[in-house]
């Protein structure tokens, strides 16, 4: 329905192609591995979730259940999950986690199942189960962020495997899931939630919860003709950031990698941007707690968080006369004010 997208493909492609024919264009030729995790630390980040697998069933790993669908057999040659996990372990500190479609647009078991209305499970049991089972006994994620979950959770059997993964699997004791497992589940179950895309209700809620979102304003992949205005600026990134923790809740932010295997600039440049003020203001984010109140009665630009003893103002914009003023505190003779990365006086 996107004429831009099919006028572009009339003209630069032959009518007969087929969407299976593009995975010999992914090669993942200048895919650097060890590259990405240190630009992921440098992000600041704590976690990072790979895409095995998207809703069209190529997955990024040897599969013995994608036969001929895979990274390793058409495309990179190559297992581009294990060679990420290898180096996220042996180069940051960051948690290794895992994202995977449980439906796919083409497979026509998953569309006679639908097609049956979803009372038959030939898809799951033969494509779904199998490859969740595999890539946690291969992998060993700390987090699976499951996705595509348009069918309700008994047709997923999804309770199975879950029941397996906190008690049986290599990484029962660790492991975090999120809430898409069943169009039954979102938003109720889970270790977290991540009711929506884009999730950021700007209000405290009563459970953990993840705020997923783009770099790329329109979509969740690479595109070679994104204009530098349809990228968040940093300024919209760290108020992402800010609000979310401020209301409880984790960022996960997207970054759609070039078919050659390289994180586009402008991404990296955001990542470490956003690293270099965690590294000035991280003491206000990581392990903080929200506070009773998320943005300020006055100044509604500023979110608060806390950690100990401490509260955390963020303002989002500098303030006018360089006068901040904070209706949500209330301070006393031994209330002591201090700016992150400023050791001066800041009370004139």
């Amino acid at each position: 329905n996107n004429s831009d997208i099919v006028n572009f493909m009339t003209q630069n492609y032959p009518p007969d192609i087929t969407y299976q024919d593009l995975a010999v264009e992914f090669t993942a030729e200048f895919y650097d591995p060890v590259q990405w995790a240190k630009a992921f630390e440098a992000s600041g980040a704590q976690y990072v979730v790979l895409t095995t697998k998207h809703h069209e069933g190529y997955t990024l790993w040897p599969s013995k259940y994608s036969w001929n669908w895979n990274a390793m057999d058409v495309g990179p040659k190559r297992d581009l999950v294990g060679e990420l996990a290898t180096a996220i372990r042996g180069n940051s500190t960051l948690t290794f986690g895992l994202y995977h479609s449980m439906f796919e647009f083409f497979n026509p078991m998953h569309l006679e199942d639908k097609a049956n209305n979803f009372t038959t499970q030939e898809f799951v049991f033969k494509k779904t189960l199998p490859e969740l089972y595999e890539i946690v006994d291969r992998y060993r994620p700390e987090v699976i962020y499951s996705d595509g979950d348009k069918a309700p959770s008994t047709y997923w059997n999804s309770t199975t495997f879950l029941a397996w993964l906190f008690n049986d699997s290599p990484v029962k004791d660790t492991v975090v899931v999120n809430d898409r497992w069943g169009q039954d589940c979102r938003c109720l179950h889970g270790s977290y939630k991540t009711c929506t895309d884009r999730y950021n209700p700007g209000i405290l809620l009563p459970y953990k919860w993840e705020n997923a979102l783009t770099f790329d304003s329109h979509s969740w992949g690479y595109r070679r003709n994104a204009k530098i205005s349809d990228y968040l600026s940093i300024e919209e990134v760290l108020k992402q950031l800010i609000s979310t923790v401020s209301c409880g809740g984790n960022m996960l932010i997207n970054i759609g990698p070039t078919k050659e295997g390289t994180l586009p600039a402008i991404m990296e440049e955001r990542m470490r941007q956003m690293g270099r003020w965690l590294a000035i203001n991280g003491e206000g984010i990581y392990a903080s707690r929200p506070w009773h109140h998320q943005n300020d009665t006055l100044t509604p630009d500023v979110w608060y968080t806390k950690k100990d003893d401490r509260v955390f103002a963020f303002s989002l914009n500098w303030p006018q006369d360089n006068k901040l003023t904070l209706g949500a505190v209330k301070s006393s003779q031994s209330t002591t004010i201090s700016m992150l990365g400023f050791t001066g006086d800041i009370i004139k």
